[in-house]
Parts: C-alpha cells; sequence; structure tokens
C-alpha cells in the first residue's frame, strides 16, 4: 500500500506526534509498505512531503487564501484574532495538501483534528482517512483562554476549536486513541459516536530506542553538573515556564546541576527571556531541535515533564 502520514504541525520536531510518526513508518516500511510524511516544516513556512522534498511556500498560498477569507466577507473569522490565525493556516495548508497531491495513496494516517478535517475535504472521495489523536486540542485551547490568549472574543474561540474538535474526530472512516480518558471527552463532551472510535494504547520500539542511545547527532555543552532534561515543544501547555521559575528557586540554594530543555516552538524566544530574566544563562541550555533524544537521555540524571495538559507522552514513555 502507498501511506501518507499527515500532521498539521512541523515536521520533523521533538515532541511525541512527531516519534510516533517515525516509528509507524518504519514499521510499515518492514511489512513492504510505501510511506511519505506530510506537514508544515521549517518554522510554518512551507507545507512539504519529507521524503520526495516537495514542498509549497505559505507566501505563495496566504495570499490566496486571504483574497477568499476577507474580513469583508467573513467578519465572524475575525472577531477573535486566534480564530483567524487557525483558519489562515489551517487553509494554507489545506491548500497546500492539494497542491502537492493526495491522489495516489491508498490510506490517508492524519495525526491531530485540523490535518484530518482538512485532508477530508480535498481527497478523492474513494480514499480511506484514519485519524489518530494524541490529545484534546479543544482542551489544551480552553487553557491558553485563560493565559496567553485572554480576551474579550474568548468565547469564540472556545465554541470555534469546540466545534473543530467534534468534525476532526469525526472526519476519519476511524479515530484512534490510546486511552479511556481520550475516549470519553470525545464521546461524553464532544459527542462523538462510540463505535468511531478505536482504543489502541502505545507501543514503542525498546530495542531500537536503546540501540540510539550511544548515538549523538550533534555537538552538547559540556559540563560536570548534575543534569536535568527536557524534551518536547516549546508550548505554553508543557508548562515550561514553571520550570524555569523552579530552576530560579533551586539556583538559590545550589548550582551543581544545568537543565537542557531540547525541542522547538512558539514559546521558544519567550523562554530564552525569562531565562535570562531569572539569572540563567548559565544554567539552562536550548538546545532547540535534535534527533538524538535516546542519547540525551543516557546522559540525564533527572528527566522533568511539567506538562499542564498531557495524554500519555511518549517523552515520558522514552
Amino acid at each position: 500500500m502507498k501511506i501518507l502520514l499527515a500532521t498539521y504541525w512541523n515536521i520533523p520536531h521533538v515532541g511525541g506526534v512527531w516519534t510516533y510518526m517515525e516509528q509507524l513508518k518504519e514499521k510499515l516500511e518492514s511489512l513492504g509498505h510505501e510511506v511519505d510524511l506530510l506537514g508544515y516544516g521549517e518554522e510554518s513556512s512551507i507545507v512539504h512531503i519529507v521524503d520526495e522534498n516537495r514542498s509549497v511556500k505559505k507566501d505563495e498560498l496566504l495570499p490566496l487564501v486571504k483574497a477568499m477569507m476577507s474580513e469583508e466577507k467573513y467578519p465572524e473569522i475575525y472577531a477573535n484574532q486566534l480564530v483567524s490565525y487557525t483558519e489562515l493556516q489551517r487553509y494554507v495548508y489545506e491548500l497546500g495538501a492539494a497542491y502537492l497531491g493526495l491522489d495516489k495513496y491508498d490510506l490517508i494516517h492524519a495525526q491531530d483534528i485540523i490535518s484530518s478535517t482538512c485532508i477530508k475535504r480535498v481527497m478523492p472521495k474513494d480514499q480511506l482517512l484514519v485519524t489518530s489523536l494524541h490529545g484534546s486540542v479543544a482542551y489544551e485551547i480552553r487553557d491558553q483562554l485563560n493565559t496567553i490568549h485572554r480576551s474579550s472574543t474568548s468565547y469564540v474561540a472556545k465554541a470555534y476549536f469546540d466545534h473543530l474538535e467534534t468534525i476532526g474526530a469525526m472526519s476519519g472512516d476511524t479515530a484512534i486513541v490510546a486511552n479511556n480518558w481520550l475516549k470519553d471527552i470525545l464521546t461524553e463532551e464532544f459527542e462523538v459516536p462510540e463505535e468511531k472510535i478505536l482504543v489502541s494504547q502505545y507501543g514503542y520500539d525498546i530495542d531500537g530506542f536503546l540501540g540510539r542511545m550511544n548515538t549523538k547527532a550533534a555537538d552538547m555543552p559540556l559540563t560536570d553538573k548534575k543534569v536535568i532534561l527536557f524534551t518536547g515543544r516549546m508550548i505554553e501547555n508543557k508548562g515550561i515556564h514553571h520550570l524555569i521559575e523552579s530552576l530560579a528557586l533551586l539556583k538559590n540554594r545550589r548550582d551543581d546541576w544545568v537543565c537542557w530543555l531540547a525541542g522547538e516552538g512558539e514559546k521558544l524566544a519567550g523562554l530564552r527571556i525569562q531565562s535570562e530574566q531569572q539569572g540563567l544563562d548559565d544554567s539552562v541550555e536550548f538546545l532547540r531541535n535534535r534527533k538524538d533524544v535516546p542519547y540525551l537521555l543516557s546522559l540525564a540524571d533527572i528527566y522533568v515533564l511539567p506538562s499542564l495538559l498531557d495524554n500519555q507522552p511518549l517523552s515520558l514513555i522514552e
């Protein structure tokens, strides 16, 4: 079979979705299938199919999207900044997927509600679409609406993302979740039919992981201190800002440690500034995107996951 694994998020990145996609691709290919990966890339500046090295620039699609959904035609979209940003981003993704082509695939496996919703609209009618949901986007957004995206029109964004959660989960022929917690949320709160959902707990390639623990992908900061490690996306819900606050308190008591933060995301620049303001320049290292998480874990003394909301994180399994 020719299979496309698709996500709305940037690929590659440090995070559970990318780890899941990599392992699934490797296993499917070992069974004789052909597998491509579709997602945003280069900090959301392109939509690309990774292995084919084909892409379309966001800047080439955005003018068309803005012309089609102008504020004059659809003022309700622009009532909330988060909603308008997401609508622009997802329609760029949708056009990018259509431009790169979906016709040749026997099966498309989306990894989130947004890619599922977008691909359903532009895929051939007779194709199969499976959606794996690695968390609740609506729940994450609700938390953000009380913090970084708080505004007088937060209720608009809540309604928008609640609706997106429902249609994203229902766009595929089947929605796969890792546990009953997420299944119950979808069926009880977002009215997704129970027969639409398959609970399948995450598997993990343990031998492959152990085999990569001695492989370094890039230079490392030298230290003889204890190493605290976080790996994941630099976003609000991962709670890294609370970790940095805690590290500042810890430094007042002892300085025999360093903390490595591996990952990319929208909060990276702000977290750097916060770290500097807390006087942690020599104690906190931002390693950006790394392809050698098993190696980093082999060097760490403590792993920390300060998430405010999470599903069944592969980073913690690792």
